[in-house]
């Protein structure tokens, strides 16, 4: 990795003018605001015409394609920091429905996507690996973070255009999700199936603009250190930054021990849970505010999307265009149907918001579905958020365990032995959610 630091400095500045351009754009032109495409995303897209990839109008380095990887390894030490005890009684109570709904979402768009590059792909495109089909779910319901991921253990094990057919996937999925969940929602209020019909004239001016009204805006408690010692905001950059810092040693030590490249995101997530774990036992965690280590994660999740739009290789995309829009397709379909069938059968409730906030989930990202459930429950009547807070803390690591062992699974060349599993696992899940009545035959909707 051939980094240097005016690399970094040259990098970083260009794209902290288009991130405000992007902030501009969000706060002045409708269409953007309806689109609700964020900063990072205009930004990265911007980067991606007049960058390196596109007309080479700005003198982004070639550096740009590996900073996704390095991102990933902060958010991911972020949320191992940030993870909370939790009480399974509660999760059940809450958010089983919520859980076993996510879940088969997102081991039926993994498994779904290798079954369709094995028995529709492969026949015509040889040469395409079964990790292939796994890089649609990696960008629509895993978003940019899950496609650096995966696209780094593709690209350390000789495939290094995973990373920007992924990243492709994910920026389509994000434009998918906002652009067909509009339509869906004005369809659906038109047939009366919300609980609270708003329209986008409705919608808080901070959601439309991106700008927040100072009698609007909330406090994060921040002073948990006093700054004579060291400043508050740093101190939380190095909890991350030290947890993230060890995985790439432990990266190397793993390296030269076993001569495996184990993923920094992973190292990072299981150091970073030793590190949750110890600052608890010592009695030290009071002292970490869970807010600011949300937005150092936040940041970090922003950069990446923005970097790793503006390093997709349009060529890569372009040599496969059709069997990557199949893919998509596939999600499409695939993210549509749990909305109209089996989110109505999951929540007894409100199945239409939570159904809505679903596709978001499954299409783009857990941003893109709060933005859509913003649109349609703007009180948040509906508690879809807080049963997706208690699912989350179980859907975490599960998430977690696919996004580090998929690709190693279909590297090995086991593409069928994914697709069984992950049918076993999908009847799984539907058998514990119909006997804990998380699942119903029949149709309801109580509001």
């Amino acid at each position: 990795m051939n980094i240097t630091l005016m690399n970094i400095i040259n990098d970083a500045g260009i794209m902290a003018i288009l991130f405000l351009l992007g902030v501009v754009l969000r706060a002045r032109i409708q269409w953007v605001q309806k689109l609700f495409l964020p900063a990072s995303i205009i930004a990265g897209l911007m980067g991606l015409i007049a960058g390196p990839n596109g007309f080479a109008w700005l003198p982004l380095s070639n550096n740009i394609a590996q900073y996704p990887g390095i991102l990933i390894t902060l958010i991911f030490a972020s949320l191992a920091l940030n993870t909370r005890r939790f009480n399974m009684g509660e999760m059940t109570r809450y958010a089983g429905s919520m859980w076993s709904y996510g879940a088969i979402g997102m081991v039926g768009m993994y498994g779904g996507g290798v079954l369709i590059t094995l028995i529709a792909l492969q026949p015509f495109w040889p040469d395409l690996p079964d990790g292939f089909g796994i890089l649609l779910a990696a960008g629509f319901i895993g978003g940019h973070g899950s496609a650096a991921a995966i696209g780094s253990v593709f690209a350390d094990n000789g495939w290094p255009e995973a990373t920007s057919l992924g990243m492709t996937a994910a920026t389509v999925g994000v434009l998918a999700s906002i652009v067909g969940g509009m339509v869906i929602i004005r369809h659906s209020v038109q047939r009366g199936e919300s609980s609270f019909i708003h329209g986008y004239d409705q919608l808080p001016v901070e959601m439309r603009t991106g700008l927040v009204p100072e009698d609007r805006r909330s406090s994060v408690n921040i002073e948990t250190v006093s700054s004579m010692t060291i400043d508050p905001l740093l101190f939380h950059a190095l909890l991350v930054l030290g947890v993230a810092a060890a995985a790439f040693w432990i990266q190397s030590a793993i390296i030269w021990l076993f001569d495996f490249a184990a993923p920094t995101f992973a190292i990072a997530f299981l150091f970073g849970l030793m590190v949750n774990a110890w600052l608890n036992r010592c009695d030290i965690k009071k002292y970490v505010s869970p807010p600011v280590l949300n937005h150092i994660g936040g940041c970090s999740t922003d950069v990446l999307v923005a970097f790793g739009i503006a390093s997709i290789n349009l060529s890569v995309a372009r040599d496969y265009f059709v069997p990557l829009l199949i893919l998509m397709i596939f999600g499409i379909v695939f993210s549509y149907l749990m909305l109209r069938f089996m989110a109505p059968r999951f929540y007894a409730s409100y199945s239409f918001e939570k159904g809505i906030f679903g596709w978001g989930w499954f299409t783009g990202t857990v941003a893109m579905g709060i933005a859509l459930l913003r649109i349609v429950d703007p009180k948040m009547q509906s508690k879809t958020l807080d049963e997706f807070g208690f699912a989350y803390v179980l859907s975490a690591p599960f998430e977690i365990l696919i996004v580090t062992f998929s690709p190693l699974i279909l590297l090995a060349g086991a593409g069928w032995l994914y697709v069984g599993a992950s049918v076993l696992i999908l009847v799984a899940i539907l058998l514990v959610s119909h006997q804990l009545k998380w699942y119903r035959h029949g149709l309801s909707d109580v509001h």
